[in-house]
């Protein structure tokens, strides 16, 4: 998660990866930290053991991203299949061929959804509807 001062900017003309990265000081390596500069009302990197400090290149320092969409399938493994107390049925794994899978419905409740059942081979995990 390191990086250089070289490798920020190049990350910041990028755009696309919206990372905030750890700073480090370009003296002792140490990790830099947020400060206020209250007189010129800016946002600084500062180093707590030596007295080397940086403007930041953005006002933010931190973010925090919720993913607000899950998957109908989500949490679901292979060793579902080996679950003794989910009904099973024989139908061909698309993947595999094999028959006997286990099923059951979705666990994510939209208006989309509706009662979508979904089935897990028991030889290769494959998920399908």
């Amino acid at each position: 998660m390191a990086s250089s001062p070289a490798a920020f900017d190049e990350e910041q003309k990028k755009g696309a990866n919206k990372k905030i990265l750890f700073r480090f000081c370009s003296e002792c390596s140490n990790l830099l930290f947020p400060r206020e500069d209250k007189a010129d009302n800016k946002l600084l990197f500062a180093c707590r053991t030596c007295s080397f400090t940086e403007e930041a290149p953005s006002s933010c320092v931190m973010r925090h991203e919720i993913a607000s969409s899950v998957g109908d399938t989500a949490g679901i493994t292979q060793d579902v299949a080996q679950d003794p107390t989910l009904p099973r049925i024989s139908r061909p794994c698309p993947s595999c061929g094999d028959t006997e899978a286990v099923y059951f419905q979705s666990q994510q409740r939209t208006s989309t959804t509706g009662m979508r059942l979904y089935y897990v081979c028991c030889t290769c995990g494959h998920v399908w509807q």
